[in-house]
């Protein structure tokens, strides 16, 4: 009985220490989350004004420009698939993956052919695992990512869509991150970055009512595109990044909530089994103490006759 209990007490120290572990590492995903959350909501009037000219550009020429330019036929299609470094979080990695892999297989089931660009280390070790190609791959930024990084991940997918289809280029590209809606809930999404669909970013760019003033462009509207365009997706990518950070540290949060959580009650519960091993010790070594003491009772009773 007694090695029982020294069982008992191994594991209530092992998931003690554990449970020390995962509450630090909650304390820690909830203050990244608040500095991520201030983060997504500082690039957002930049985001915003640069739609508004983006839209401005596109809605107030003729131009046909290859990044809001519809093909006639699309053959190639891009898709950035945003994922963590890290992992302890929830399904956070898994659902971002699932998106991209429902994604890639509506858009293979319309005849094109798909570029898969990577962020994160576990959406690389998932597709390296299963020897699925990769265009490109980016980690080690996931947790704090910079507007460098945005535009590193978003050179290659500008370059990749101003090439002709026969040069290894695409005709659109979609992206696949985690929306940031609340510290509870955030969703795995897919939306087609490139090219814009000029109606719809029209109505996300201004208010209700407001009517996008026109404008002149010099020395031309296509000169403009090539320049505000790459800054669109940059910044478009950044969002992302940054949106994904932030529901990985509130899903790590919740993750390491719920770790902290089980640890206490299984601590509760073998402490409970512990208990009932000491009463059960205590019990059996009176009744030996009784059982010796009646039986040297017996004996003196038995000699003194």
């Amino acid at each position: 009985m007694g090695a029982q209990l020294r069982v008992y007490k191994r594991r209530i120290r092992s998931v003690t220490a554990t449970k020390k572990i995962t509450k630090a590492m909650e304390m820690i995903a909830a203050s990244r989350v608040v500095k991520a959350q201030r983060k997504v909501a500082a690039s957002t009037p930049y985001a915003t004004e640069l739609t508004r000219a983006v839209t401005a550009v596109g809605t107030g020429s003729n131009t046909k420009h290859p990044l809001t330019t519809q093909a006639e036929t699309v053959v190639r299609s891009a898709v950035l698939l945003l994922t963590s470094d890290r992992g302890l979080a929830g399904a956070f990695n898994s659902n971002a993956i699932k998106a991209a892999e429902q994604l890639t297989a509506r858009l293979e089931a319309e005849g094109r052919q798909v570029d898969t660009y990577i962020v994160g280390r576990r959406g690389v070790a998932h597709y390296n695992f299963r020897e699925r190609t990769i265009a490109e791959s980016w980690t080690g930024f996931t947790d704090e990512p910079s507007y460098a990084d945005a535009k590193k991940v978003a050179a290659p997918l500008i370059e990749a869509i101003e090439k002709d289809t026969a040069d290894g280029g695409v005709d659109e590209i979609h992206i696949v991150f985690t929306e940031f809606v609340s510290m509870m809930t955030q969703t795995a999404l897919g939306d087609r970055l490139l090219p814009l669909s000029l109606d719809e970013v029209a109505k996300e760019a201004k208010p209700a009512g407001e009517i996008l003033p026109l404008f002149d462009f010099e020395p031309s509207a296509e000169d403009v595109l090539d320049a505000l365009l790459p800054r669109y997706v940059e910044s478009r990518v950044y969002n992302a990044l940054l949106q994904s950070a932030a529901s990985k540290h509130a899903a790590t949060r919740r993750a390491m909530k719920s770790a902290t959580d089980n640890a206490g009650e299984l601590i509760e519960s073998l402490s409970r089994l512990a208990n009932a091993a000491r009463q059960a010790e205590i019990t059996q070594e009176i009744s030996e103490i009784v059982g010796g003491a009646s039986a040297l009772a017996d004996a003196t009773a038995g000699s003194d006759r």
